[in-house]
Protein backbone atom coordinates (compact mmCIF):
# COMPACT_ATOMS: atom_id res chain seq x y z
CA UNK A 1 0.00 0.00 0.00
CA UNK A 2 1.11 3.53 -0.98
CA UNK A 3 1.56 5.60 2.20
CA UNK A 4 2.05 2.94 4.72
CA UNK A 5 -1.89 3.36 5.59
CA UNK A 6 -2.16 -0.22 6.65
CA UNK A 7 1.25 -0.27 8.19
CA UNK A 8 0.16 2.87 10.31
CA UNK A 9 -3.13 0.67 11.44
CA UNK A 10 -2.39 -3.26 11.46
CA UNK A 11 0.76 -4.27 14.72
CA UNK A 12 3.47 -6.13 13.74
CA UNK A 13 4.17 -9.90 14.06
CA UNK A 14 1.40 -12.64 14.63
CA UNK A 15 -1.23 -10.04 15.43
CA UNK A 16 -0.82 -8.07 12.76
CA UNK A 17 -0.19 -11.13 10.04
CA UNK A 18 -4.00 -12.62 11.95
CA UNK A 19 -5.23 -9.28 10.86
CA UNK A 20 -4.01 -8.88 7.24
CA UNK A 21 -5.58 -12.35 6.87
CA UNK A 22 -9.00 -11.48 8.25
CA UNK A 23 -8.69 -8.43 6.08
CA UNK A 24 -8.31 -10.09 3.10
CA UNK A 25 -10.67 -13.13 3.80
CA UNK A 26 -13.78 -10.16 4.43
CA UNK A 27 -12.57 -8.27 1.10
CA UNK A 28 -12.79 -11.42 -0.81
CA UNK A 29 -16.42 -11.86 0.70
CA UNK A 30 -17.18 -7.96 -0.78
CA UNK A 31 -16.76 -6.60 2.69
CA UNK A 32 -15.03 -2.88 3.28
CA UNK A 33 -12.67 -3.26 6.76
CA UNK A 34 -10.98 -0.43 8.67
CA UNK A 35 -8.74 -1.94 11.76
CA UNK A 36 -7.79 -0.13 15.11
CA UNK A 37 -11.68 1.44 15.36
CA UNK A 38 -12.06 3.65 18.12
CA UNK A 39 -16.06 2.99 19.60
CA UNK A 40 -18.22 5.47 21.31
CA UNK A 41 -17.41 3.23 24.87
CA UNK A 42 -13.66 4.65 24.42
CA UNK A 43 -12.59 1.11 23.10
CA UNK A 44 -10.84 0.45 19.96
CA UNK A 45 -11.98 -3.27 18.34
CA UNK A 46 -8.89 -4.53 16.13
CA UNK A 47 -11.00 -5.05 12.82
CA UNK A 48 -14.19 -4.02 11.61
CA UNK A 49 -15.97 -5.37 8.61
CA UNK A 50 -19.00 -3.80 6.85
CA UNK A 51 -21.31 -5.57 4.44
CA UNK A 52 -23.50 -4.18 1.31
CA UNK A 53 -26.14 -4.54 3.88
CA UNK A 54 -24.82 -2.41 6.56
CA UNK A 55 -23.94 -5.49 9.15
CA UNK A 56 -21.13 -4.42 10.85
CA UNK A 57 -18.99 -7.14 12.24
CA UNK A 58 -16.13 -6.78 14.94
CA UNK A 59 -12.77 -9.16 14.96
CA UNK A 60 -10.98 -8.96 18.05
CA UNK A 61 -7.27 -10.71 17.41
CA UNK A 62 -5.67 -13.11 19.58
CA UNK A 63 -2.05 -14.16 19.19
CA UNK A 64 -1.31 -16.13 21.99
CA UNK A 65 -3.66 -17.34 24.93
CA UNK A 66 -2.15 -15.29 27.40
CA UNK A 67 -3.31 -12.79 25.10
CA UNK A 68 -7.34 -13.77 25.16
CA UNK A 69 -6.63 -14.87 29.17
CA UNK A 70 -5.68 -10.65 29.83
CA UNK A 71 -8.23 -9.21 27.84
CA UNK A 72 -11.63 -8.41 30.24
CA UNK A 73 -12.97 -5.86 27.71
CA UNK A 74 -14.22 -8.01 25.15
CA UNK A 75 -17.69 -8.21 26.05
CA UNK A 76 -17.82 -4.26 26.07
CA UNK A 77 -18.09 -4.81 22.01
CA UNK A 78 -20.83 -7.15 21.70
CA UNK A 79 -23.35 -3.87 21.80
CA UNK A 80 -21.52 -2.63 18.63
CA UNK A 81 -21.79 -5.15 16.29
CA UNK A 82 -23.81 -7.61 14.45
CA UNK A 83 -21.58 -10.36 14.73
CA UNK A 84 -18.26 -10.65 16.72
CA UNK A 85 -15.64 -13.09 16.08
CA UNK A 86 -12.19 -13.72 18.14
CA UNK A 87 -9.43 -14.61 14.84
CA UNK A 88 -6.93 -16.92 16.35
CA UNK A 89 -3.82 -18.22 14.92
CA UNK A 90 -3.88 -22.53 13.34
CA UNK A 91 -2.33 -23.82 16.54
CA UNK A 92 -4.45 -21.89 19.19
CA UNK A 93 -6.45 -23.99 21.72
CA UNK A 94 -9.76 -22.77 20.56
CA UNK A 95 -11.61 -24.95 23.31
CA UNK A 96 -10.71 -22.17 25.56
CA UNK A 97 -12.90 -19.53 23.79
CA UNK A 98 -16.37 -18.69 24.96
CA UNK A 99 -18.76 -20.70 22.67
CA UNK A 100 -21.26 -17.18 22.54
CA UNK A 101 -19.18 -16.08 19.96
CA UNK A 102 -17.62 -16.91 16.36
CA UNK A 103 -14.06 -17.92 15.62
CA UNK A 104 -12.14 -17.33 13.00
CA UNK A 105 -8.51 -19.19 12.10
CA UNK A 106 -6.32 -17.01 10.16
CA UNK A 107 -2.99 -16.26 8.89
CA UNK A 108 -1.42 -13.28 7.19
CA UNK A 109 -3.30 -14.93 3.93
CA UNK A 110 -6.81 -15.44 4.45
CA UNK A 111 -9.24 -16.50 7.41
CA UNK A 112 -11.66 -19.30 7.75
CA UNK A 113 -14.90 -19.14 9.81
CA UNK A 114 -14.29 -22.12 12.62
CA UNK A 115 -17.38 -21.20 14.30
CA UNK A 116 -20.35 -18.94 12.89
CA UNK A 117 -21.09 -15.59 15.12
CA UNK A 118 -24.17 -15.79 16.26
CA UNK A 119 -26.29 -12.60 15.88
CA UNK A 120 -26.33 -9.49 17.87
CA UNK A 121 -28.83 -6.75 18.46
CA UNK A 122 -27.33 -3.37 17.80
CA UNK A 123 -29.83 0.15 18.57
CA UNK A 124 -30.54 1.63 15.46
CA UNK A 125 -28.90 5.15 16.93
CA UNK A 126 -25.36 3.04 17.45
CA UNK A 127 -25.60 1.79 14.43
CA UNK A 128 -25.96 4.98 12.16
CA UNK A 129 -23.04 6.29 14.47
CA UNK A 130 -20.93 3.98 14.11
CA UNK A 131 -21.67 3.57 10.40
CA UNK A 132 -20.47 7.23 10.28
CA UNK A 133 -17.76 6.54 12.07
CA UNK A 134 -16.65 3.58 10.04
CA UNK A 135 -16.86 6.38 6.71
CA UNK A 136 -15.12 8.80 8.13
CA UNK A 137 -12.16 6.76 9.34
CA UNK A 138 -12.29 5.09 6.74
CA UNK A 139 -12.16 8.45 4.18
CA UNK A 140 -9.42 9.71 6.55
CA UNK A 141 -7.18 7.29 5.81
CA UNK A 142 -7.34 7.05 2.26
CA UNK A 143 -7.03 10.89 2.76
CA UNK A 144 -3.21 10.50 3.58
CA UNK A 145 -2.71 7.75 0.70
CA UNK A 146 -1.06 10.92 -1.24
CA UNK A 147 -1.47 13.97 1.12
CA UNK A 148 -0.31 16.34 -1.64
CA UNK A 149 -3.48 15.83 -3.56
CA UNK A 150 -5.45 17.11 -0.54
CA UNK A 151 -3.59 19.47 0.90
Amino acid sequence: MRGGIQGDFVPNGLAGDLARGVIRAFAEMGQSCVAELPLGNGRRVDVMALDRGGLLTIVEIKSCLADYRSDKKWREYLPYCDAFYFAVAEGFDRTVLPGDVGILVADRYGAIVSVASPAFKMAAARRKALTRRFAHAAARRLMRLDESEFF
